[in-house]
């Protein structure tokens, strides 16, 4: 988007919306628009003209391509009773830049949700491989697809869990697994710090991020791990 002029945007999303009423005449439209900030997004303001239903949600949760299980949920159920009403209601799917990882989660998510796919790797590959792999590599300097296979089960295991969706709950960091140690301090190791950010555990009405945990110090500076001991040494830390 930031290399298109608004009457250029405005222009091609038009035509986009010109051919899909050419081919779909009888049909009725609910986007689901993955934006950055919270202001109405350019793409919203577009599609409102030809009385199309708009949702927007975020492209991230803290940086980290995933949302909340509530805002998840709502999304699922918002495509699910959508698309339930008939065959001639459509849903269109729009990120912003950078919000392809995303769409591709929520996307997947659905498809597992609406149980017209099954299997969360196979799903979530599927629907990456329409996008050039390095795109992904580009958009997300960390792997972001372990997190969200993981969501991903809680979507799937929906008919066999006592709850849904999955409540909140505290959880214990027992060690974090370095497979490969950079050699960031030119004597072949590095210096990890690890903070941990996430919901207060003790006020529950909170909903905003904190900062709950970092890396402690010993003798005011951080412990150093070489690349001789990879397949040896555990990084490990306790979270309360």
């Amino acid at each position: 988007m930031d290399s298109w002029q608004d009457k250029d945007y405005k222009g091609y999303i038009c035509g986009i919306v010109g051919q899909l009423k050419d081919h779909f005449p009888d049909a009725s439209y609910l986007a689901f628009n993955f934006r950055e900030g919270e202001t109405q997004s350019q793409i919203a303001d577009v599609l409102s003209e030809y009385d199309m239903t708009i949702m927007e949600y975020p492209r991230h949760y803290e940086g980290c391509p995933l949302l909340t299980m509530e805002v998840v949920h709502h999304f699922l159920r918002s495509g699910e009773s959508w698309l339930s009403l008939g065959q001639q209601n459509l849903l269109l799917m729009h990120c912003e830049r950078g919000g392809w990882p995303i769409l591709a989660f929520m996307l997947a998510a659905l498809l597992i949700y609406r149980k017209q796919y099954s299997g969360e790797q196979k799903t979530l590959d599927m629907i990456y491989r329409q996008a050039p792999r390095e795109l992904l590599q580009f958009l997300c300097p960390l792997n972001p697809i372990p997190s969200q296979l993981r969501y991903l089960q809680y979507v799937s295991r929906r008919n066999v869990a006592t709850e849904w969706p999955p409540l909140d709950r505290a959880l214990n960091l027992d060690c974090v697994i370095m497979r490969f140690i950079p050699n960031f301090d030119r004597e072949g190791g590095c210096r990890p710090v690890f903070r941990i950010y996430g919901q207060d555990p003790f006020l529950a009405s909170d909903r905003t991020p904190k900062f709950l945990y970092s890396t402690p110090k010993k003798n005011n500076t951080f412990r150093a791990y070489k690349q001789v001991k990879l397949f040896s040494s555990r990084y490990c830390c306790e979270s309360r």
